[in-house]
Order: C-alpha cells, then structure tokens, then sequence
C-alpha cells in the first residue's frame, strides 16, 4: 500500500469514529435539569422514565424524550428516588450500563485499535533501517510482464553470431510442444560473457521481448545479506517464482559476485557466499530441476567462475558479446544519432575506425558529450568537430588550458612528442600518426595520437617491436636532444616494459625462452597464490628480466641511432610545435621529409593521417578567460 492509499485509510477510520461518537449526541433527548425534572414529576407531567446508572432517559405526557442525570446519592433503590417516582404515578424501567455500539467501541475496539496501529508504527520504523523481518527472506526480483520488455534484436545493433545464438531459446519458449515432439532439450542456462558495456543485458532484454514470457531480473549482489542464510532463501524463492510463472526467463546479472570457485579463500566453504552459490546449483539442475525455466546470466569474469556453474546441464552455453567491430561500431554509432540533429560533414565510418575498443556505452557516451560540446558551442546540429572532440576526451582526455608550461618546459615537451611521431615514421608497421600536440591533456603535457587503419586481431612480431619503439621515442628524443632522461617518460616506460614482459613470457617471442607461455600471474583469490606459487624457477625468472631489458635497450639504441640521423628533422617539428602547439599527422610528416636530406627520406617508412584536424571547440570558462585577459592591459592603462 502506498503512502496516498494509507492516508486515505486513516482519515476514513478517523471519520467513521467521530460519526460514532456524534451520532448519539445528533439523536439526544433534550436535556433537563434535576430541579427540572423534579417538578415534572411533582406536576405528574412525566409518564415514564428508564434509568441507567446515574443517568435518566424519559417521556412527558405529552410525547416530548428529555434526560437528565441524578446525583450519586439519588439512585434508584430504598433510600432514592425510587418512591418520589412511584408516588406522583411514574413508571420505572431500567438497563445496565455499557451496552451499546458506542459503549462497545469505547470499551474493546477502541483500545485493540490503539494497540494494532501502535505495532504498526513500529513495523514501519524498523522497516526503515533494516527492511521488514518477514519479507527478509523473500527474493528482490522484479518480475516483468510479457509485454513490459520492448527492446527486441531489431534494436540491439550488430552482433548477428550473438543473436543467432539466443534464438534457439526464444523459439522454445515460443513454441515448446514442436521441440518436445522432436525429443530436443533447449539449454537451461546461457552466459553471456564479455567486457563491460558490450550489451550483455541488451540482450537479455531483447530476448524476452522477443520470446514475450516474463521476464525475472536480478543482481548477483541482491542474494547478499548481513544474516546467515537470506542468501539461499532468496535463490528458493526465485526458483518458486519462476516455476509459477513458467515459462519464463531469469535473468542473474554480474553473476561472478555468488558464482567465484568455493574453497579458494582461507578461511573454509562455509561462508554466506558458498551457501548461496550451492542453493543456486541445486535449484538449477538438482533433484527437483526446474523444467519451463531458463536462466540468463551476465559477467565479465568467467574466469573466476565455479567449474560446477558451468557444467552441461546448469550454464552450458557460453555465449561471448565481443567488443563491437568496425561495421558494428558504425551500425551502433547511427543507432545513437538516430533522433539527433546531424550535420552533413559526419562521417560515421571515418569516426568508427578513430574508436577502436569502445564499447557500446562509451560509444553512446561518446555520441551525448558530442551533443554537449555542440551546445555549449552554440551550434544547433552535432558536427564532425563536435564528434572529434569527444572522441578525443574519451581517449586521451580533456585539454588543461590552465596548466601553462614555461618556454623551457615546453620545448622539452615538444620534442619528447617529435620524438614519438618520428619514431612511428621510421617504422613501417606502425599505426600512422593522427595528431601531435604540445598542450596539457589529462594527466600528460602533450599527446601524440596514432589512428590505426584497420583493425587487427592478431599481431606480428615486427608490429609489437615498432610499437616498443614508437613509445621509447620520447626518451630516445630526450637523450639525443638533452643528452639525458627527463620525467615525462615515466608511463611510456611502463606501458613498454608491460608489452615487452608479455612478448617473452606469454606470447613465446624470445629466442632466449624459446617457444614457451606462461600466462598471466595474477591470481584472482589469495587462497590460490599462497597455494600455488609461480609456475617457473627462479633461474627462469632472471632469465626472463634479463631478456625484456635487452629487448628494450636495443629498440631503445636502434632509435637514438636513427634519431641522431634526422636530428634536423626532430628540430624542424618541435619548433614548430612550440609555436603551433599541435600538429596534425600530414603536416608532422611533412616538416621532417622538408628538413631531412634527400637520400635520408627513404628511412620514413612510416605515414600518418592525412584528414585535417579540426579546431576544437572553445569552452566557455576558456572564453571568458581570454576576454579578461584581453581586458586586462588597458585596466592598468
């Protein structure tokens, strides 16, 4: 009941009482006085009275009802009024006290009244801060009615393998006499895999709005509770839900909060979580199954999943939702402009193939900030500069415009990012270069941007060395130029070193390890680091340390080497962006084959982006900034 339906309830209890309560006093005989009533009955004008304790009820001669009230010592009886009545010809009846509706009220109901609303108060109290004792244990699903889910696969952009692979499931539950006559089992259990913002629960959506059963969604986390045992008993009475509703689709997001592997903590399998995973279990594919029901859930962690959860029969079908692909993005881009007042110069594809590794929801994100940034701009329509900015702001971040950098600081800045844009030209297998600028971005003091032409799912050992080389370009500038390291490298050297460690350990890429992989070492659970330790010796280990520093101090020695050769050309591009500040791609390259010898360009084996830049869109607090700044001189004037 909600708060208008209970204050409806209260003010009508409140008038149904005082209707009681009036109606007697609106039906009252007139009141007389004692004195009164003693000379009525003196002048033998009273026909009839009915006393009740103390108070009288009675009737002139002439039909007129009057009442009036004794005093305590005139009762009736031997010494009361008894004899004055019956000597001046009245009759006498009597009734006890306490009969009555009102009297039944006042006396009982009244006071159980009083008693249920003030539990009732208290109920709503504790419900505040700890939610109601009997409804502890009940299940926090939200059931969805056939018809509430609209989303369909028309609405779930890209991803055909994924929507082949859920049809099976909506067919059943559309038509689940045609399977059983064919002796076919659908799967019970699908889990969709895949990275944050894929469209995991989009499509899990778009299955019950498809199949048009109910559709019963939950969090992992919902099942936790400060008291033992809530856990399993909200996972029964999901289950119990379910099968009345049946069929019907539960559908468990980020399952991995109750689905991590029992028994790899420390402290036993007896925890609140573990109780709860095996009640989930046993409701899933147990002794009494759940036949009609199919479960849906969502992680992005499988790995940390129990091999019991995943087992034919409970969640057998792993269904991966894989970062959107370049047709993809392009079809989840026009998904989100659709609505939106677009210019003529977006070009969708070209902004599809800057955002590799976005997903839907940075790419929905991404589409809203353009629509912000145009607003602000005083533009009515979302352009392709607006749509660059905020892919810009989401990749590398937003520009400090009141971070300033002295002249010294700058130039350091400007070659440290010559340097990485040479080094990406001298390497033909690098990503070409797409922007290259000198202003404070996020947390750098310069960018430089490479915008890959097509995507890759597979890398080449010559591409992994020219990154490593692209991002020792800055140092590499740095010794040639200052003849000694600055601090601006220090995430250029860790991102380095990361991709190095995983070229000899896990891809198998040293001739000194040989064709060996030993994956990634970070343990999910405690319990299994302390159990299981590494998987090589320690003479491995030096071996594998040794080998990422050779590999980075020779990519390092091969780009001062060629960095001392087109010393001409790195000089050219940080003059110019100190003065410029930012570059595009085009015009990097085209300072350094103007600088360089003739016979010295065959070394830029590299290219670079040949779209223009756009000049990005002032902000407001920046344009208030430079009129007061324009203002300024001819104050102290």
């Amino acid at each position: 009941m909600d708060r208008a339906n209970r204050t409806r309830l209260a003010v009508a209890v409140l008038l149904v009482f005082g209707l009681l309560f009036l109606l007697p006093s609106l039906g009252a005989d007139e009141a007389v006085s004692y004195s009164e009533f003693k000379a009525a009955v003196r002048d033998g004008r009273v026909q009839e009275v009915v006393v009740t304790g103390q108070g009288v009820e009675g009737e002139f001669r002439d039909g007129e009802q009057f009442s009036t009230t004794l005093p305590p010592e005139l009762v009736v009886g031997q010494q009361g009024i008894e004899g004055f009545l019956e000597s001046n010809g009245v009759r006498i009846a009597a009734r006890p006290e306490g009969e009555g509706l009102l009297s039944f009220f006042a006396i009982w109901l009244f006071p159980l009244l009083i008693f249920g609303f003030f539990f009732w108060w208290m109920s709503r109290q504790a419900r505040g801060q700890m939610g109601p004792l009997g409804q502890i244990g009940k299940s926090t699903a939200k059931v969805h009615k056939p018809h509430e889910p609209t989303t369909r696969f028309a609405d779930v952009a890209g991803y055909r393998e994924v929507k082949e692979e859920v049809q099976e499931v909506v067919s059943f539950l559309r038509e689940p006499e045609r399977f059983r006559k064919a002796g076919a089992q659908v799967p019970k259990g699908m889990l969709l895999v895949g990275p944050p913002g894929t469209g995991k629960t989009l499509v899990a959506r778009a299955v019950a709005g498809e199949a048009g059963v109910p559709f019963i969604s939950v969090t992992g986390s919902d099942f936790m509770e400060m008291f033992v045992g809530v856990g399993a008993s909200r996972v029964r009475d999901l289950f119990k839900t379910a099968r009345q509703n049946a069929p019907c689709i539960i559908f468990v997001d980020e399952l991995d909060s109750i689905g991590r592997k029992r028994g790899a903590g420390l402290g036993g399998g007896h925890d609140e979580r573990e109780q709860t995973l095996n009640q989930m279990l046993g409701e899933i594919d147990g002794f009494e199954g759940s036949e009609g029901v199919v479960i849906m859930g969502a992680t992005n962690r499988p790995d940390v999943l129990d091999p019991a959860l995943q087992r034919p029969g409970r969640f057998d079908r792993q269904i991966v939702v894989p970062l959107p692909t370049l047709e993809e993005r392009v079809e989840i881009l026009n998904v989100h402009v659709r609505g939106k007042p677009i210019a003529a110069d977006v070009d969708l594809r070209t902004l599809a193939r800057g955002t590799p590794g976005m997903s839907g929801a940075d790419l929905k994100n991404l589409v809203n900030e353009a629509a912000l940034i145009a607003v602000r701009g005083g533009s009515d329509e979302v352009r392709m500069v607006d749509l660059e900015q905020a892919r810009e702001r989401h990749t590398i971040g937003r520009e400090r415009s009141s971070l300033r950098l002295d002249e010294d600081e700058k130039r350091t800045v400007a070659y440290h990012e010559g340097g990485h844009a040479l080094a990406a030209f001298l390497q033909e297998e690098a990503d070409p270069v797409y922007k290259v600028t000198v202003l404070p971005v996020g947390m750098a003091l310069g960018v430089t941007t490479q915008l890959p032409i097509d995507e890759r799912h597979i890398y080449l050992r010559s591409y992994l060395d020219a990154r490593l080389k692209v991002m020792l370009g800055g140092r590499a500038a740095e010794l040639v130029v200052l003849g000694q390291p600055t601090t601006g490298g220090q995430h250029d050297l860790v991102q380095a070193t990361r991709l190095a460690r995983a070229v000899v350990r896990e891809f198998g890429m040293s001739e000194a390890l040989g064709p060996v992989g030993y994956g990634d070492q970070q343990q999910v659970f405690l319990g299994e680091e302390l159990a299981r330790g590494h998987e090589y010796s320690e003479r491995t280990a030096e071996t594998i340390d040794s080998e990422v520093q050779r590999i980075l101090g020779m990519a390092l020695q091969e780009v001062v080497e060629r960095f001392e050769q087109l010393r001409a050309g790195l000089d050219a591009m940080a003059e110019a962006l100190v003065e410029r500040e930012s570059l595009t791609g085009e015009e990097a390259l085209s300072l350094v084959q103007s600088a360089v010898e003739p016979h010295q360009r065959a070394l830029l084996r590299g290219a670079a982006s040949v779209r223009e830049v756009p000049a990005p869109v002032p902000e407001p607090v920046e344009e208030q900034r430079e009129e007061e700044e324009e203002e300024e001189p001819a104050r102290v004037v």
